[in-house]
């Protein structure tokens, strides 16, 4: 039996991290929070792996756990209400059970956030300069002057225009593109090894858009960074990614290199997104197809299957194991996975028949 024939089928159980280019590995990542309504699920068993030089798209709606996903990474979720477990390996060091002070030191120098709303992320009251200039010298010990000049040079390098006179600019007095290239520059001032970038592209313009993604692109081939572009956009990610995972309900519904989940995704919820998707590529006859209903409660997440109150193909199992026994995510590709209780052939064909067409 051929490599591929043994594994496909089988649930995909967290494995330790043995490829040396693995920069970042995700291991059973979940993170609950205590409120007075209840336990928030937000995360709940997230495994992935990144490399070196490649970029991971993760995908859903609002309040999937994509954002808190990568909060947890960086450690800005160690707080007395969070409740995480799980492993976060960056290149050697885990960092869940990490001191503070290590994370903290991490954070800048070997991994970088590009926040989602550049204006609420830079403090109003300091020109961008002196804000990445602060960034440089937390972990450089060097002088306000050399400083300086890293600034600027990381402004020039992300396309703001006149850098040197810009630096002593307040971010009020940016537009929007140019703040998020100033977040970009700040994340990028220390040259880390990975970079997440959360909504690098929302309330921006589509010609904006495009100039921030091609940037981040070629900044990643100077840098070497391993990125993770989060996103509700999959027009964001089919321009960027090389991998992507699909997250629903605080869990990953769907994993794959880009190609196989766009040209065969597996799981339903994978299809409602592509169907709610505007495509330029062929003519559009018909409206856009919305995935019906909304997202669960993460603090009463649906038993089962937590898509299935809004999967239109629930009831083709003909056990009632989509409303009663989670699915565990399994092989169905080399390297691709979904969650889903409908067997492989039945997917091919609702894909190929019924969901593809109207696409």
């Amino acid at each position: 039996m051929s490599e591929l024939g043994s594994t496909v089928g089988r649930p995909s159980v967290p494995q330790p991290r043995t490829a040396a280019d693995v920069f970042l590995s995700v291991r059973d990542l979940k993170i609950h929070f205590d409120t007075d309504d209840g336990l928030v699920k937000s995360v709940d068993g997230i495994s992935f792996d990144l490399r070196r030089g490649r970029t991971l798209g993760i995908v859903g709606e609002s309040g999937s756990g994509k954002s808190v996903t990568s909060l947890g990474i960086m450690g800005l979720h160690r707080t007395r209400r969070a409740r995480i477990t799980g492993e976060v390996w960056l290149d050697e060091d885990e960092l869940i059970a990490a001191s503070d002070d290590f994370v903290r030191r991490q954070r800048g120098r070997r991994m970088a956030m590009i926040f989602q709303d550049p204006l609420s992320a830079l403090h109003p009251y300091y020109t961008v300069g002196s804000q990445i200039t602060e960034a440089y010298r937390v972990h450089h010990p060097v002088s306000r002057s050399v400083a300086k000049a890293r600034a600027v040079e990381m402004l020039d390098r992300v396309g703001i225009p006149e850098p040197a006179k810009r630096y002593s600019g307040y971010p009020h007095e940016f537009s929007g593109g140019m703040r998020q290239r100033v977040m970009i520059a700040m994340s990028l001032v220390n040259n880390p090894e990975l970079l997440i970038a959360d909504e690098p592209t929302t309330a921006l313009d589509v010609t904006v858009q495009a100039q921030i993604l091609d940037l981040i692109r070629d900044l990643q081939k100077e840098f070497g960074s391993a990125v993770i572009v989060i996103t509700h956009d999959l027009g964001v990610v089919a321009e960027i990614a090389d991998d992507l995972l699909v997250m629903y309900a605080g869990r990953c519904v769907e994993r794959g290199t880009a190609e196989q989940v766009f040209e065969s995704p597996q799981h339903p919820y994978t299809w409602g997104l592509l169907g709610s998707m505007p495509r330029i590529d062929r003519a559009q006859s018909e409206r856009l197809i919305p995935v019906k209903g909304t997202p669960p409660s993460l603090i009463n997440v649906p038993s089962g299957c937590p898509f299935h109150p809004r999967c239109p193909y629930a009831d083709v199992p003909q056990d009632d194991a989509t409303r009663t026994v989670r699915p565990e995510l399994r092989e169905v590709g080399s390297g691709h996975f979904t969650a889903c209780h409908l067997k492989q052939e039945e997917r091919t064909r609702i894909w190929t028949e019924e969901v593809e067409p109207k696409l």
